[in-house]
């Protein structure tokens, strides 16, 4: 029987990679669902190639466009996720969840109760409403998986142990293209440099995050709310090989390691496979990396976002949503050349540290309406600044 699978954000970079990894094995899967933002052409492109009746373009503009276009068309059209319970008669095997920014919290939480397993590729979805989602996964009997390279290798290492039994875990850093880059020319940074991640091919907003290291961040914060750790057991390690994903240290003495090259289909295939798939050609592993993995703990002088996981609340709260907004605006702005890099780092730490913004680290998120209301309070009071 065909597995049914749906992908949130289908024009993306993951929803492509699960796209190809769907290609090579097409007669095992059905796609009940692709969206997309504002991508009509690629989406009704993927649409025809992988014979999917339903598509959602939550665009307004492009949706209009879209249904003048395709009006002849036998693909079903929808403008926002309300739709599910029209487009879904029966579960989903898996839903793949890859809108990026906050945008893909609702529809996340909405699509739990369509699926047997839910695949999160979505970042500020699990930092600023990880306690609505696990309520939405136990609600629903919701298998959760998470497809980031190092949570999907945490998950792997210690799926079937007893969380008491760990001791640290430690997450991996690249270090961007600036790990070995002097700091005192830090200001001297461009866009077009900070875009050249050595290893990984991600969007832009992402690859600025990677740059300033803040992307590890809101990676340890992730990490502490699926796995339910503290955040003095989590770690960062640089490493610039992406080869070495995690590395969990147990109080019996063990030390597990998960490695695998840089390349995103390899979590998205082992999330959708419960078993080998049998024409998959894997690379050979890479002695020369293995023998030289290089891991150094964070220079905090060159990369200090990091110094503010110390400031976190413990538990989920609001707070992460002003981080998460503060660090966007400012990221917007340097790769529109209004702030050099140096600003941008000094930015993201003065204005998340404002003394009005404090108050929410008590504040529990009870609905996503109050996630997107402070996001916009936020993203207007950082407008008004003029920068």
């Amino acid at each position: 029987m065909k597995k049914k699978i749906s992908i949130l954000g289908s024009t993306g970079s993951i929803g492509e990679s699960t796209l190809k990894i769907i290609k090579r094995d097409k007669k095992n899967f059905e796609i009940n669902l692709l969206s997309t933002n504002r991508n009509v052409k690629k989406i009704f492109k993927q649409a025809k190639e992988f014979k999917v009746k339903n598509i959602i373009i939550t665009d307004s503009r492009s949706f209009k466009k879209a249904q003048i276009r395709f009006k002849n068309s036998k693909i079903k059209i929808y403008n926002d996720f309300n739709n599910f319970n029209k487009i879904f008669k029966k579960k989903n095997d898996f839903i793949m969840s890859s809108i990026t920014g906050l945008s893909g919290l609702k529809p996340t939480l909405k699509s739990i109760k369509f699926t047997k397993k839910i695949l999160v590729a979505n970042k500020e979805a699990i930092i600023c409403g990880w306690n609505l989602i696990s309520k939405e996964l136990k609600k629903y009997k919701t298998d959760f998986i998470p497809v980031d390279s190092e949570h999907f290798s945490i998950y792997s290492l210690i799926n079937s142990v007893n969380k008491k039994e760990i001791n640290k875990i430690y997450i991996t850093a690249s270090g961007g293209p600036f790990l070995n880059f002097p700091k005192k020319k830090f200001f001297k940074i461009k866009p077009s440099q900070a875009l050249k991640h050595p290893n990984w091919k991600m969007g832009k907003k992402i690859t600025i995050d990677s740059a300033t290291l803040m992307n590890k961040v809101f990676e340890v914060i992730e990490a502490k709310n699926i796995f339910n750790i503290d955040y003095d057991k989590i770690s960062i390690l640089t490493h610039p090989k992406s080869y070495l994903h995690a590395i969990v240290n147990f109080k019996n003495g063990l030390v597990k390691l998960l490695m695998h090259e840089p390349d995103m289909k390899i979590p998205i295939l082992n999330s959708i496979y419960e078993s080998i798939l049998k024409d998959d050609s894997s690379k050979s592993i890479n002695l020369e990396i293995i023998n030289n993995l290089n891991l150094k703990p964070i220079d905090l002088e060159k990369f200090p976002l990091v110094k503010i996981l110390k400031k976190l609340p413990k538990n989920n709260s609001l707070y992460e949503t002003v981080l998460i907004t503060v660090n966007d605006f400012f990221v917007y702005k340097f790769l529109e050349k209004k702030i050099n890099f140096n600003k941008l780092i000094k930015f993201i730490s003065i204005f998340s540290s404002l003394k009005e913004f404090q108050k929410y680290k008590r504040i529990r998120p009870k609905n996503a309406h109050e996630i997107y209301k402070l996001r916009d309070y936020v993203s207007l009071k950082l407008s008004s600044l003029g920068i």
